[in-house]
Parts: structure tokens; sequence; C-alpha cells
């Protein structure tokens, strides 16, 4: 995406230095190297910690000082705190006449403003919701943590059904601009996602998510800062197999 903003620069607008956010850097950036070692484009990564999830007033500062440095897309990690980020992008534009976007997580955050965030990371509370019902009620219940991936259905990206969902509970809840519908937050989306994520590039994402799923490749956990720093170093330098713990790629 950043390439066809005209760009080379991709960033995150992150929380705390913590091992659940350890992972979202690894995934990322195990994806800018997969992207560039099958296009040939090479694609930097900025990583900001910002250390809160609970301050838009910091997301927006941080998020300033990636555009400032490049970036052209900014994939908000840090809860509460990368609302700040949606100001900070659609006032780059505004300032500075250049089109840049934002990625939501966790909920689709599409609606708040669609111009400027054609994609949200899904976290899917109720699929673990309903599993851990679902355990319980099937005596099949075991303590401990239990991750649920693509495979499971917990994460992945929203699609354009999820987008409409939230806008219309936006809607509902009077949070939803007054110059939106619901369909509108679907049909900009749509159009925006259309526009700049290429077929090509569709088609590279799908690979990976096959792999992921069909449990031909699955990745490490870092249980130390240093596994994790090291793990961050290697995949820089090029060596996508050092995220893996299962499979490899040539």
């Amino acid at each position: 995406m950043a390439n066809v903003l005209g760009g080379d620069t991709v960033a995150a607008c992150a929380g705390m230095d913590i091992p659940p956010l350890w992972k979202f850097h690894i995934g990322y950036l195990f994806g800018i190297k997969y992207y560039e070692k099958k296009t040939g484009n090479i694609t930097n990564l900025l990583w900001d910690y910002t250390g809160t999830f609970t301050d838009p007033a910091v997301g927006k500062q941080h998020t300033q000082q990636l555009l400032e440095q490049g970036a052209k897309v900014v994939y908000g990690l840090a809860g509460a705190t990368h609302l700040g980020a949606f100001e900070a992008v659609k006032e780059w534009e505004e300032t500075h006449g250049e089109k840049v976007f934002a990625i939501g997580q966790d909920a689709s955050q599409e609606w708040i403003d669609p111009y400027h965030i054609p994609l949200s990371g899904a976290k899917r509370v109720d699929i673990a919701v309903y599993t851990a019902i679902e355990m319980a009620v099937k005596g099949t219940w075991e303590g401990g943590i239990k991750t649920l991936g693509l495979v499971e259905g917990g994460v992945g990206i929203w699609d354009l059904e999820g987008v409409r969902w939230f806008a219309e509970l936006a809607n509902e809840t009077g949070q939803l601009s007054k110059d939106l519908t619901p369909d509108d937050v679907v049909e900009i989306v749509d159009d925006l996602r259309k526009t700049y994520i290429k077929p090509a590039v569709q088609e590279l994402i799908d690979e990976l998510e096959n792999m992921i799923k069909s449990g031909e490749i699955a990745f490490k956990t870092p249980l130390t800062h240093d596994e994790y720093e090291d793990i961050i170093s290697q995949l820089e330098a090029g060596n996508l197999n050092a995220a893996l713990e299962k499979g490899s790629i040539e």
C-alpha cells in the first residue's frame, strides 16, 4: 500500500513494550519482508512504542512524527492511544495534500474515518468467549492460556460484513458522522481497498494466510525480550525463517 501511495515506509503506533505487542511486531515485519522477497519492492518499517494504551494525544504526537519520517501507512496498536493516530493521518492530508492511511485494530474501526482507514485487524473476542462456553458445556474445559489464531478464527482482517456491523452499531449509538450512513462507510472502504490493494498483493496475502491455516508454517512466541529483539534483527536482515517455529520460506 505504501508503494501505491508513492512511498516505501510503513509504521506502527504501538502501546507498551510487552509480549503481545512483540508478536504483532514480528508478524507485521514478517509480512513486510515476505512482500519484499516476492516483489523486490523494499519497504521500511518504523515501529514506535508510545508507552501507553490510554492517551490519544500521545498517539497523535507519535503518529505525526512517524508521518514526518515518511510513513504512508500507520498501524494503530495502542488501544485508545491510537485514536490520536487517526486524527494525525486525517490532518496530514489536509495540511500537506498527501494521502496517507491508518489501520485500525481489534474492532472494525473503519467507520471512524472511512476515507483514511481502509483496514482493521480483527480480535474476535466473541469467538474466544463462545469457545470457552462451548468447552464448559461439552466438558472439555482445560485451564491455561489458549491462543486462537487464524485457524481458529480468533484473529484476521475485518471483512466488509464486519465493517458494516460496526458502522451500524456506531450509527445506532450516535457515534457515526452525520454525513455518513453505514452503506456509505462500506462503499468508501470497499473502494479504498480495491484502489490501493492491488490484486497481486492480495494474492500474496492469501498465499501467506493459506500457509498459516494449513499448518505449513507456524510462528515462534518469544519468551524473553532478548529473543524478541533477536528475531526482529534477523527479520530486518531478510531472514524470514528466524520468526518461524515450523516450516520455512524459500
